[in-house]
């Protein structure tokens, strides 16, 4: 069984981690103190197990390093600290001598080699801490990476949909274009070719965030508007109900252009005479209202294939992953049978400025 590393804590935080053991090891020799040289004694062997922490610490980080089976790094943990009790117990044999302390009368060299629990628990309980706080390190990296991962995807399939309203939007529009060629309207289709491309020119040119400023989306739409206005003049009339407080407000990148080319599509263009689109923007306690409607000649009948539509399903798709389950999209015939009416139930939010996120990342 091998363990990936993904992580490892700094150095210096296991050693802090060692200092209640040590202060543990001088709770538990106080009973002893006064008692011959027992003093001395636990003074070095804690000197000694603080002075073996940070070999100990290299050690277990090379062997997690190299993504050994825990039963081996296991093993030779063991083997290490039973060495160096040992000679934590050579040491003091040695401090012995050199102070003309005499050895009891039935000291023997493997005497040595027992008497080891209380430097070697310690240091055993050291390196259980050690790798206690290591695999807390890597869980808490492990789950950074998972949310890492989860919001490059989300991003990815965003971006997947916001693209996707792209080639939607340009058939669209180069129908309408060709269709103004064949009624011989070139000047109508002059104008719509040049607001077609500077309209581009502001969605594609710019990677923007996934949220936008009210006023930023206002002007992405007005500048959609003009493109329709080009095809239907007149015909097309276009209010705005926005409070001024709420134009710092965040919404969704190119939220209203598909949901506004569907109303115009489906609702104001098969129309004879002129058509209105109004556009409401209001806000709620901490939520934010949209409401299109528009005036439309379908019938009830023509509501199945108007929900279906793209840009809406995109609309709806790209909001589930924005907003998941903070939300609430619908459209659909208004209740009073002449006009149809799209509305949004989003979170407020104040949208980030985007200037300075990126002087920041400059």
């Amino acid at each position: 069984m091998t363990r990936p590393v993904s992580a490892q804590p700094p150095f210096w935080l296991p050693l802090l981690a060692g200092l209640p053991i040590g202060l543990c090891l001088v709770v538990m020799a106080l009973p002893a103190l006064g008692h011959g040289h027992a003093t001395a004694y636990r003074t070095l062997y804690l000197l000694a197990f603080l002075a073996w922490l940070p070999p100990l610490v290299a050690l277990q980080r090379g062997l997690w390093r190299r993504r050994l089976p825990i039963p081996l790094i296991g093993g030779a943990l063991l083997l290490a600290t039973y060495a160096m009790s040992v000679f934590n117990n050579l040491l003091g044999d040695l401090m012995g001598q050199i102070a003309g302390w005499s050895r009891p009368a039935d000291f023997r060299v493997a005497d040595l080699f027992n008497g080891l629990e209380s430097c070697w628990l310690a240091l055993i309980a050291f390196c259980a801490m050690h790798a206690v706080i290591t695999y807390y390190v890597e869980l808490k990296h492990e789950k950074q990476q998972r949310e890492q991962a989860h919001l490059l995807a989300r991003d990815a399939e965003l971006r997947a949909l916001r693209y996707q309203l792209h080639p939607h939007f340009l058939f669209n529009t180069l129908n309408a274009i060709s269709t103004l060629v064949a009624e011989d309207r070139g000047r109508d289709a002059r104008r719509m070719i040049s607001q077609l491309a500077e309209f581009l020119r502001a969605t594609l040119a710019d990677d923007r965030h996934h949220e936008v400023s009210v006023a930023e989306e206002i002007a992405l739409t007005e500048a959609y508007l003009e493109i329709e206005k080009a095809r239907l003049g007149e015909r097309l009339q276009v209010v705005w109900r926005i409070d001024a407080e709420l134009l710092h407000a965040a919404l969704p990148y190119l939220l209203l252009q598909p949901l506004v080319e569907n109303a115009i599509r489906h609702g104001i263009a098969p129309r004879a005479n002129a058509g209105q689109l109004e556009i409401r923007i209001a806000r709620r306690d901490d939520r934010l209202l949209l409401q299109l409607d528009n005036d439309t000649g379908a019938t009830a009948s023509d509501a199945p294939a108007r929900a279906d539509a793209v840009g809406q399903r995109n609309v709806a798709e790209r909001l589930a992953r924005l907003y998941p389950g903070d939300h609430h999209f619908h459209a659909g015939p208004r209740t009073d049978g002449d006009g149809y009416r799209v509305t949004l139930d989003l979170p407020f939010r104040v949208a980030a400025d985007r200037h300075a996120i990126a002087r920041e990342a400059a």
